[in-house]
């Protein structure tokens, strides 16, 4: 079951974060996990929110150039060479990762992953016979 990722591009330029992140928390949208590469001119903003469709609604509103890509979210025991273990079952099964960061975990001991693979079902396939949890 994959998660539903916002992208967002965003001028590099001072305040435009803090603006897109006014927006999101205006229309009440919140924040589980984000991630952001910058270049020069822009940078790319990846966020997993609590209602995909309105933080999608609002930044195209206000003109901001959004994606909507699902991605696979996996659990993780919080301790060394977990993830190591993950991205071994998905090597293993011929699955490339494209980028990867964490999701918030509110659970102490668990640490939770967003993985961009071009498979999520095969990619879920690999981590759950693996012994991993898909959130």
């Amino acid at each position: 079951m994959a998660i539903q990722q916002l992208t967002a591009f965003v001028e590099n330029r001072r305040g435009r974060l803090v603006e897109i992140t006014r927006m999101l928390a205006a229309a009440g949208v919140d924040m589980r996990a984000l991630s952001i590469a910058d270049t020069q001119e822009f940078g790319i903003l990846r966020v997993i929110v609590d209602d995909t469709e309105t933080a999608e609604k609002t930044l195209r509103s206000e003109g901001v150039l959004v994606r909507i890509t699902p991605v696979v979210g996996v659990r993780l025991t919080d301790r060394p060479g977990e993830l190591s273990r993950a991205l071994t079952a998905l090597d293993d099964a011929g699955i490339n990762v494209e980028y990867l960061y964490a999701f918030l975990a509110v659970t102490p001991g668990i640490a939770d992953m967003v993985l961009r693979v071009k498979d999520n079902e095969a990619a879920e396939k690999a981590l759950t016979e693996a012994g991993f949890d898909i959130i």
